[in-house]
């Protein structure tokens, strides 16, 4: 029986992924790092915390779906690799030409993705989460509520992990691959140290949480009231929002002490981003509400048929090809509109700005997905 709200819940996370990138603008630039005004600030971080859930909602779905797994080990792994790899190696290759170097890109791909095209880190993650799907499932098939709780609540700890280390290691140096991307040097918790990265919780921080919390809601929740929807799921998703709108936010002006705008090196950024990362306990929070209130979502009539669900099969291509929509639109919008002391709409410039971007690139890589998708015989191994 095919679950409706994780059609509508594909179809919302892809447009909040969406969203995530028509943010990066206002404040990846110059340097790496770059916000123009205060204003900006408030408004990425407004979009960007609303959106961060986007890429564990697809976790949680997948998971409520294909965990545990119910036929053959190697049936699930053909099936994922003809829908999941044959078209992330396809648009791997037209990254490859159309951002950066096409030479430099293809030496480096055997090692890792196209960081001209950051997006695609996630698919590499996504096989990694369908290569667990089957060694744990015998597990899963017999675990109880309060033995799936327990291992819940130690992944919920891993969630302040990020800011435990921020907080113990103050502003933590930077290293520089030589791609130019950050890694921050980690200060060592539970066993970790310069010999070893594998502390006690290691195994369960990251995207298995969200892979357990999938199977939860499958195995042990039901229909909720309205009320009970409230609060169970909508008060944890205000709060998860106050913990990523307010922590961006208050970083950012920790950069902003002599004014906007702000600008620095990419390091910066990646500061900022910490109350975002998708292990993180706003963005857990918020998940677990989107999920909570979308299980109350049973629209199954005309418009879910002709609408809602192709939009919702389409959303792996929409994905993959985006960013090559979203990107020259995103220029073009703020050609139009202005940036920085030019700004046509004054404070409300850069939401329209963002909010343009995001609903056009949609629904151009929807339509661009759902017409390759149709291709006689090639189209899925396009579009997945």
């Amino acid at each position: 029986m095919r679950q409706v709200w994780i059609d509508w819940l594909r179809v919302t996370a892809i447009f909040l992924v969406v969203i995530v990138h028509s943010t990066e603008p206002f404040y990846l630039g110059g340097e790496g790092s770059l916000i123009l005004s205060e204003p900006d600030a408030f408004w990425v971080s407004f979009f960007d915390s609303f959106a961060r859930a986007c890429v564990p909602l697809f976790i949680v779905a997948s998971s409520y779906l294909q965990f545990p797994l119910h036929y053959p080990v190697s049936k699930f792994l053909v099936k994922r690799f003809k829908r999941v790899l044959i078209p992330f190696i396809f648009w791997t290759i037209v990254y490859a030409f159309v951002w950066g170097e096409p030479i430099e890109n293809f030496q480096s791909l055997f090692w890792n993705f196209n960081y001209a095209a950051g997006h695609l880190w996630f698919v590499y993650m996504l096989v990694g989460i369908y290569l667990l799907i089957p060694l744990m499932s015998p597990w899963a098939e017999k675990v109880s509520k309060n033995q799936l709780l327990f291992y819940l609540a130690i992944c919920f700890f891993t969630t302040f992990i990020p800011f435990i280390r921020q907080y113990l290691g103050g502003e933590a140096p930077v290293i520089y691959g030589p791609t130019g991307i950050p890694q921050f040097a980690k200060y060592p918790l539970w066993g970790e140290c310069s010999w070893n990265s594998y502390g006690i919780f290691y195994y369960f921080s990251g995207f298995i949480g969200y892979m357990l919390l999938g199977l939860y809601i499958r195995k042990f929740v039901g229909e909720f009231s309205w009320g009970k929807t409230f609060y169970v799921g909508v008060v944890p998703w205000i709060v998860g929002f106050v913990i990523c709108f307010g922590g961006f936010l208050w970083l950012v002006m920790q950069s902003a002490v002599n004014g906007f705008p702000v600008e620095g090196p990419v390091g910066i950024a990646a500061l900022w981003e910490t109350p975002w990362f998708n292990d993180t306990t706003g963005v857990a929070l918020m998940t677990f509400g989107w999920i909570i209130v979308y299980k109350k979502i049973k629209e199954s009539g005309k418009f879910y048929n002709r609408v809602t669900l192709p939009f919702s099969n389409a959303s792996y291509g929409v994905y993959l090809c985006h960013m090559l929509i979203l990107a020259p639109l995103s220029m073009l919008f703020r050609e139009w509109l202005g940036v920085g002391e030019h700004l046509a709409l004054g404070f409300w410039t850069t939401p329209v700005e963002i909010l343009a971007t995001a609903i056009c690139t949609y629904l151009l890589a929807t339509i661009a997905s759902l017409v390759i998708g149709r291709i006689p015989k090639i189209g899925k191994y396009i579009m997945g």
